[in-house]
């Protein structure tokens, strides 16, 4: 799906505009280690934990990352984080031993047998929030002293009020924090004191967080599948933002997202004012977040909104990818987008099928498809069915 490819590219922030910095340039005062086939090994076994960009410096993609990879750098060099730096075309045989097949390729080294891909958003400030969890034990112990420390490390900190001889809840944090930690930073007290000083009793569960509410209570049962629905939920802003950081989150966040699409930052946290009561009351149901149209205006096209009419909004179901599109002719008022959400949320309304007319008479010896009979003729569990997905202008096909 072309479209969907393109706003990937767009939302990880590529471009093959060259950057200021290109990828291959090495100045005395960076902080990215340029390693070689000789280095490279001694730099790993070093230090507990790097960072590895495997590049080459012709790759657009490279040098659009360069400034951003320099900038994490130097943020993560206090915290004793490494960050370095492979040119492919010179090193190809260690680029090869490691399994690099594009560029550029990060992996998270822990040693020279631990490695794994950083598959983040290649944007500063995500792969500085990414390194930091990475250097962290999955659980970070909180006391009095370092609590409000714990609590700013990152934009959503998890933190658990635990007994400490309730070893079943212990283990069954322990064990979610494991699985979610390139996601989420997870800390953990056996303080009743403490917990009592945050509104909360043994055993709790709460998420700090620098928007909305700032913090939330978890109020469930303390079960590893229940807890990480509520972390997925509470960790997402009441109306949010697509972007390079939070794309991939809002698509695999297992509930439909409601796209505002507007030109200007003023427009866009107006939006967002004026729904966050109806996001609020929907929390948990469906995600909703502005969208820059200037930036990624093409993606309406996906949505089955007219490319370059805005402001617009739509909601696509991200686990069948059906799209539900509102009336570009009508405005964006808090009733009109309420009573639009509730009906989709309700089935009322259908999703938008991009479709030719079905057609008058299709008795040839070959049936003609198109997507409002898809389903009706392809799936019919009663037929075995070959479909041939061509194009008119396509030869291979006229032949």
């Amino acid at each position: 799906m072309p479209g969907v490819r393109s706003l990937l590219l767009a939302l990880a922030g590529v471009s093959l505009a060259p950057a200021v910095l290109a990828a291959d340039a090495s100045t005395d005062t960076s902080d990215v280690h340029a390693l070689k086939a000789d280095t490279f090994k001694d730099f790993i076994k070093e230090h507990d934990l790097v960072l590895a960009e495997f590049y080459a410096p012709w790759c657009g993609h490279c040098k659009a990352l360069a400034p951003e990879y320099e900038k994490a750098a130097t943020e993560l060099k206090d915290k004793n984080i490494q960050l370095a730096k492979v040119d492919c075309t010179e090193e190809a045989d260690l680029c090869q031993e490691y399994g690099v097949e594009g560029y550029p390729t990060l992996k998270v080294f822990r040693g020279l047998d631990s490695y794994k891909p950083y598959n983040g958003a290649r944007k500063s400030p995500a792969i500085t929030s990414y390194m930091i969890k990475q250097s962290l034990p999955s659980v970070s112990v909180v006391t009095a002293d370092n609590f409000e420390e714990v609590k700013s490390l990152d934009k959503v900190v998890v933190v658990a009020f635990i007994g400490e001889d309730d070893k079943e809840t212990n283990t069954t944090y322990t064990t979610l924090a494991d699985s979610m930690r390139d996601d989420v930073l997870f800390a953990g007290t056996n303080s009743a004191e403490l917990a009592k000083k945050e509104g909360v009793s043994l055993p709790a569960v709460v998420l700090y967080k620098e928007f909305d509410d700032r913090k939330d209570v978890y109020d469930g049962k303390f079960e590893a599948e229940a807890l990480k629905a509520f972390i997925k939920s509470s960790s997402t802003p009441l109306v949010g933002e697509v972007g390079p950081e939070t794309y991939s989150g809002y698509m695999s966040a297992g509930i439909p997202l409601a796209y505002i699409f507007a030109d200007t930052a003023e427009e866009r946290e107006q939006y967002a004012s004026d729904f966050k009561d109806l996001a609020k009351k929907l929390k948990g149901k469906i995600n909703f977040a502005t969208i820059d149209s200037k930036a990624f205006g093409a993606h309406a096209a996906n949505l089955n909104l007219i490319p370059e009419k805005f402001p617009a909004f739509a909601i696509q179901d991200t686990v069948s990818n059906k799209k539900y599109p509102f009336d570009q002719e009508k405005k964006l008022t808090k009733e009109e987008i309420t009573k639009f959400v509730e009906g989709v949320i309700s089935g009322d309304i259908a999703a938008s099928v991009k479709s030719e007319a079905v057609p008058e008479t299709n008795d040839g010896p070959v049936t003609v498809i198109v997507a409002h009979t898809y389903e009706d003729i392809v799936m019919n569990k009663d037929k075995d069915v070959l479909v041939e997905f061509y194009a008119p202008w396509c030869g291979h096909c006229k032949a």
